[in-house]
């Protein structure tokens, strides 16, 4: 079974806040109208909701290269030359996944370095099969990951759908020696395309709860509705749907509401920030 994010462009990505041209408008029974104010908030406006995207495909990326790399070896890593050289210890239960000391591009467009080590219990495939990801000097496009996550076959659900644990402690490091940082819990329920050999009708849908701390030292609760789990289709580059509160000790007016649903409801870029009683329309980047 794989998580094949590797080979759509990117993994998957989470919402940055960014506002279109004008903020929404409420209607009142005067006919007259209210602009909702602007957002002046840096972490509101491109903050907490960039952060959380790159870590979100970080964890995508991750986890796909060692599917894929227990699966196939390096077949599916590679484009030319020498790197990445996949070596899987079955004595140890150990897979180390080697792009080398200099970057290389890989497939998908992006350049690598340094390793991914994985120590697995069984395959993805296998019903309680444990992995857990670490990291050796692991660079994506000149930005280090480290940190480390388990993931966890939990078997099928009362849908027969097969579904995962994610436990992630993430962090990335930009040029700029600035940090940022998640850890929390993850489920990953494989929706469509399980049964299929294609990638391109794979969908899943994500629940859990993050804790999210960027540069600025300031920390955001990412929590997926359980009602509205985030739906990720392998075709499309953006959340197709699904609803995350976001909480703070730094706000002022009380937690924010991102519906990824909103829009034409299907591969858009277009989201809804709520603050308060004001709502926003955000474009995914």
């Amino acid at each position: 079974m794989y998580y094949k994010t590797l080979l759509s462009n990117g993994a998957v990505i989470i919402a940055a806040a960014m506002l279109t041209l004008t903020a929404c408008k409420k209607s009142k029974t005067d006919n007259t109208t209210t602009t909702t104010p602007a957002l002046t908030n840096t972490d509101d406006n491109g903050g907490y909701a960039s952060d959380a995207a790159k870590l979100e495909a970080n964890n995508n990326d991750v986890i796909s290269i060692a599917d894929l790399a227990q699966a196939s070896g390096s077949a599916n890593l590679r484009t030319t030359g020498a790197y990445p050289v996949v070596t899987n210890d079955t004595g140890s239960h150990k897979i180390t996944i080697d792009f080398g000391p200099t970057n290389h591009l890989c497939i998908d467009g992006k350049n690598r370095r340094g390793k991914i080590n994985v120590s697995y219990s069984g395959k993805y495939k296998d019903s309680g099969s444990v992995h857990t990801i670490t990291f050796d000097s692991y660079f994506v496009e000149d930005i280090q990951r480290t940190g480390s996550k388990t993931v966890t076959n939990k078997g099928t659900n009362s849908s027969g759908q097969v579904w995962y644990t994610v436990t992630v402690n993430d962090s990335m490091i930009f040029a700029s020696d600035s940090i940022i940082s998640w850890a929390g819990n993850r489920t990953r329920t494989w929706t469509a395309g399980y049964s299929t050999a294609v990638r391109s009708d794979d969908a899943y849908e994500i629940g859990g709860v993050t804790v999210l701390t960027r540069a600025n030292g300031h920390t955001f609760t990412h929590t997926i509705s359980s009602s509205a789990p985030l739906k990720v289709e392998w075709s499309c580059n953006y959340i197709e749907s699904g609803i995350v509160t976001v909480s703070s000790s730094t706000f002022t007016g009380g937690d924010r509401t991102i519906d990824y649903g909103y829009g034409t409801g299907g591969c858009d870029n277009q989201a809804q920030l709520t603050v308060g009683k004001h709502t926003y329309v955000i474009t995914l980047r």
